[in-house]
């Protein structure tokens, strides 16, 4: 890689030079992925404003709806084909109609809290999304009974 001539200090000049054109170079092909990975890709993309809804803890019967904001940042149209509960105690409504470039559109998630338990379910969103056209997104809680709660009297009953 480095060149020997007649005299140490041409030895050394020409060495100063290659090593200032290997620099060049790398930081020529440094910018150059650097350009590329700043290029927004041509499309529908999708972006949801949480991961995971949390619950906390919510008492059985209690309202299990919850939301989630979709916003389109791409730069065409963003339709939700479909989305599904990982069982059928909870229950994704989304919207139908297409999502235009810069917008917002909120998904409602409905969890049945008559199941007494932890709470952990995904809800799979299928787009048209050029940057992730199959979204997860999860509930998680746990769902309790409020043995203070007010309970109905057993009805007496007399014997002849």
């Amino acid at each position: 890689m480095f060149v020997l001539c007649k005299s140490k200090t041409q030895n050394i000049m020409k060495n100063l030079v290659l090593l200032c054109n290997i620099i060049v170079a790398a930081l020529l092909a440094s910018n150059v992925s650097i350009a590329q990975a700043k290029v927004k890709m041509n499309g529908p993309e999708i972006s949801i404003n949480k991961e995971v809804h949390d619950y906390g803890k919510i008492e059985k019967g209690a309202n299990g709806e919850c939301f989630f904001t979709i916003t389109n940042s791409g730069n065409e149209p963003l339709i939700i084909t479909k989305a599904k509960g990982s069982c059928g105690c909870t229950v994704p409504i989304w919207p139908k109609e297409a999502i235009a470039p810069g917008e917002s559109a909120k998904m409602s998630v409905k969890y049945n809290t008559q199941k007494i338990g932890k709470i952990n379910k995904s809800v799979t969103i299928t787009s048209n999304a050029s940057n992730n056209p199959t979204k997860i997104v999860n509930v998680t809680g746990e769902v309790f009974v409020n043995k203070t709660a007010p309970t109905r009297p057993k009805a007496i009953v007399a014997k002849p």
